[in-house]
């Protein structure tokens, strides 16, 4: 399964940072391909199921996803499901007034047609997204 992985600093404490990607629905605001978040419902562990439409390649794909690990101001794991099957985690460190943020996504894309060159340019645009999101979270977070 194919991984995708990056990191930022956010200018802000730990527990605000947590609290606003703990929350499924605001993840579109900082993530482009993220169309949609919604059915959202509260979970026994503190996290979400949702129901999610994603878009890639000018197509939309639903889902469904389900937090499958959730640890106050450290870490937070979703796993999706349908078309495009991943595991999302955010791991969350407190830097004193600053929090490090690391964005690791699995993923598999269910396309029949999927050959290797267009893997290797999902896997390409799948990198530059995730270095969007965590620029886009620190940008709305520092504000």
């Amino acid at each position: 399964m194919p991984r995708v992985e990056n990191e930022v600093i956010i200018n802000a404490p730990v527990e605000q940072v947590y609290n606003y990607v703990s929350q499924p629905s605001n993840l579109p605001q900082v993530w482009p391909s993220l169309y949609e978040i919604k059915d959202e419902k509260l979970l026994v562990n503190g996290g979400y199921s949702y129901r999610w439409t994603y878009k890639m390649g000018g197509m939309h794909f639903a889902g469904t996803g389900e937090c499958i690990e959730c640890v106050p101001n450290s870490v937070l794991s979703s796993k999706n499901s349908g078309p495009i099957d991943s595991t999302v985690t955010f791991t969350f460190r407190s830097k004193g007034i600053q929090t490090k943020v690391t964005l690791t996504i699995d993923y598999r894309v269910h396309l029949p047609l999927l050959g290797q060159l267009t893997g290797i340019i999902i896997h390409k645009m799948n990198e530059k997204e995730a270095a969007l999101i965590l620029d886009n979270m620190r940008i709305r977070l520092e504000m």
